[in-house]
């Protein structure tokens, strides 16, 4: 921790967070003593504030999956032959290309923009310009005739296919901004120590479910006897669209809150955390009130208040 701080050991700053820790962990081994081999699981579906995460857990994953942003990926030569991409190399080109796309876009996003910006910005910043790429892409498809039709397009055609492919690119950096960080970033922080491998075990169970349905119902579904192309991306667009209202109801914002601080979150009302849960306990815990300068909640940051604008800067350049 005071290397993560860049910090001394005994400074009182790393010395409040290793307080958090310890007391969350004295806690819920307390909690442990006298159960049983199914205690945790119990306590998973039992208590409301588990229940509440689980749900978090269990949605980003769902919402996530079937938004398309995998299934252009795996499919991508198929979609962009639909957009007017003709022959194999151009089509493998332009795959490349988007495959490119998405590994810049994932790094700087992971490394830079989403601790910068924020979990649930980040989210909502990412799920606007997927659902923005999607529409415009399946209204693409509905209008402008497939070239694998025998259509030859005009110049306003082409214009408008090349747009269209401008907007699957754009989809993979929304993809990267948004579910594909914040899907495994929020798991790991939501659920308390006691059952956190046992929930994360379980999102990631159903992660990959949904990716190996996605995959396998995609096909099925661009043919002419089901959704069609097009129906397809307005599919694709609807989840994103009721992503993105879950994300503005439901999700809280969880970066910089420590153990206690998630913990006292989560016993808030189900439909106070996602709008307000994350101002109302906000300097909860030892830590989180040595970074607010709160004496009353923790009276050793009165001794060392000159140090929080250096702390604060320090984390904001991580």
């Amino acid at each position: 921790m005071a290397k993560l701080r860049n910090l001394p050991s005994d400074h009182p700053y790393v010395q409040t967070e290793m307080t958090d820790i310890q007391a969350q962990l004295e806690r819920e081994r307390e909690a442990t003593l006298g159960s049983h081999m199914f205690g945790p699981l119990k306590e998973l579906f039992i208590l409301p504030s588990n229940r509440y995460r689980v749900m978090i857990g269990l949605m980003s994953q769902l919402l996530s999956q079937w938004s398309g942003a995998n299934s252009i990926t795996i499919y991508a030569p198929g979609f962009f032959a639909l957009l007017g991409t003709t022959g194999q190399s151009e089509k493998l080109f332009a795959t490349a290309i988007f495959g490119v796309v998405k590994f810049v876009s994932s790094l700087v996003c992971a490394l830079f923009l989403v601790d910068f910006l924020g979990r649930k910005r980040a989210l909502g910043y990412g799920i606007t310009l997927q659902f923005v790429s999607m529409l415009y892409v399946a209204i693409y498809l509905a209008v402008v005739p497939s070239i694998q039709s025998g259509f030859i397009p005009d110049g306003h055609s082409k214009r408008a296919g090349t747009v269209a492919i401008v907007s699957i690119y754009v989809s993979g950096v929304g993809w990267a901004l948004g579910w594909n960080n914040i899907q495994y970033l929020i798991n790991a922080e939501i659920f308390p120590l006691r059952v956190r491998s046992l929930a994360t075990s379980m999102v990631m169970c159903f992660h990959f479910a949904n990716q190996y349905g996605n995959s396998k119902a995609v096909p099925t579904m661009l043919l002419d006897t089901a959704m069609r192309p097009y129906g397809t991306f307005f599919f694709f667009a609807m989840v994103t669209l009721i992503g993105l209202v879950w994300m503005w109801f439901f999700l809280p914002e969880t970066a910089g809150k420590s153990l206690e601080a998630m913990d006292e979150m989560f016993s808030l009302p189900w439909y106070i955390i996602g709008r307000k849960g994350a101002a109302i306990t906000a300097g909860s815990g030892h830590a989180e009130a040595y970074r607010s300068g709160d004496v009353e909640k923790n009276p050793i940051s009165s001794e060392c208040r000159e140090f929080v604008p250096r702390v604060k800067k320090e984390e904001e350049n991580q």
